[in-house]
């Protein structure tokens, strides 16, 4: 008799196994054919998106100026069905996706702002607004947003809750982001979750990303001097200080950023020279006012808990020199916060992005950038957020997507890589609990 019933029940066992290993898997092919879907989308808007990064690139206007921009975005979002919001903290413009049932709140954002520079840049749609250029890639950035907001429109059934789209003005001056968390629609959008990209000079196709900080701390010193000091010890106590307080890794030079991008002692090899370093600027500026002399200079820290020892150890190095009795006070006169990603979400989107386009398609980062930064950290406080690297560079075109720098470009490809893999990204969020 038992024999009979445990005969029966593994039956029953064997069943259910079966019926869960086809729900399963009707499942997983559901979500394989849900993102080919993304794929064949993207690359169905890709020249409309180049066209539009384009018009962006000819026409590039400065922080706290992104009038035609915005007006552009706020149209293009519009003829998607999208809700709209513009105005916000200046120009910034917010879409909002409905999904077609209740869940998270997800957003993305993109800059908008251009720079002040007149730089070479050998394209036949350069600026035509003399002195400003998009040299950072901001107008790769809102044709991705765009693109993005384009394909996840095609899948609004199947997004669980709703999509925020946000397109922000002003961070190259780092108010854009400030302002718009403190306006009354962020408040009211109760955003869950929120995601961003940088495109900058790794190989095309690349996207790079590591939780917790993603660039070095950034802090301007003040030291005050009496008018007794002049501008020769000035520049003498400087590099003292200078090479006193420096840390780096195995004599190597985290100051040289192209190397930061270089594929054997870069961001991607978890022994780079890019972590676990202190320095200053060969640069620092003397300024002489009310019987005092001041030296102003930037320094970088990748770990957070040194901060509070860098100005004792500057004490210290000034109280045992030739010049302590000339010594007046030191401080920090600037401190911006850095890009902070959440370590869950980081984890979560590597895992989604590579379970999607592969191993290959992300590449973890295992240092801090020194000298860039982004605003986006004050969406980060308050708000669990991810802020990605992409790739614009290929060399074998002669395309060097170094940020800021003299003949910047950016292999367009970047947007198609962008806009599939965040659609999917993001679409794989909305639905996760």
């Amino acid at each position: 008799m038992n024999k009979h019933r445990n005969m029966k029940l593994k039956k029953y066992l064997i069943l259910l196994v079966l019926l869960f290993s086809i729900l399963i898997s009707c499942k997983s092919s559901d979500k394989k054919t849900v993102h080919q879907n993304i794929e064949k989308q993207t690359n169905e808007i890709f020249d409309s998106l180049v066209e539009i990064r384009r018009n962006f690139h000819e026409h590039p206007e400065l922080a706290g100026n992104e009038k035609r921009t915005s007006k552009i975005i706020a149209e293009y979002l519009s003829n998607l069905g999208l809700e709209v919001k513009t105005g916000v903290a200046g120009y910034g413009i917010v879409g909002i996706l409905k999904g077609g049932k209740e869940g998270k709140n997800i957003a993305w954002r993109a800059d908008m702002d251009a720079l002040p520079n007149d730089f070479p840049d050998e394209v036949s749609y350069k600026s035509k607004n003399k002195g400003i250029q998009h040299g950072c890639g901001h107008d790769v950035h809102m044709a991705i947003g765009l693109g993005i907001a384009q394909v996840l429109s095609k899948n609004k059934e199947s997004i669980k809750g709703t999509i925020y789209f946000i397109f922000q003005p002003e961070e190259e001056t780092f108010v854009g982001a400030k302002n718009m968390v403190n306006s009354s629609l962020f408040s009211e959008m109760n955003i869950d979750e929120i995601y961003a990209l940088h495109v900058t000079a790794l190989p095309v196709g690349q996207i790079m990303v590591k939780p917790n900080e993603l660039y070095a701390y950034q802090k301007r010193i003040q030291i005050k001097f009496n008018d007794k000091f002049s501008k020769e010890d000035a520049g003498i106590l400087y590099n003292q200080i200078k090479s006193e307080i420096l840390r780096k890794k195995d004599g190597a030079n985290p100051w040289e950023i192209p190397k930061a991008f270089d594929s054997i002692i870069g961001l991607s090899n978890p022994n780079t020279i890019f972590k676990d370093y202190l320095f200053m600027e060969e640069n620092f500026v003397i300024e002489e006012d009310n019987n005092q002399l001041d030296i102003k200079a930037y320094l970088y820290e990748t770990n957070k808990s040194n901060l509070p020892n860098i100005l004792p150890k500057i004490e210290e190095i000034i109280s045992k020199s030739e010049y302590k009795d000339k010594f007046i006070s030191t401080s920090f006169i600037q401190e911006n916060p850095t890009v902070l990603n959440d370590k869950l979400l980081t984890e979560n989107a590597i895992n989604t992005l590579t379970d999607i386009y592969g191993s290959k398609s992300v590449v973890m980062n295992y240092g801090q950038i020194p000298y860039f930064n982004d605003d986006f950290f004050y969406f980060q406080q308050k708000t669990s957020g991810v802020y990605f690297l992409l790739g614009g560079s290929n060399l074998e075109k002669g395309i060097n997507a170094m940020n800021h720098a003299p003949n910047f470009g950016v292999d367009e490809e970047c947007i198609r890589v962008g806009v599939k893999s965040f659609s999917s990204l993001i679409l794989e969020r909305t639905n996760s609990e």
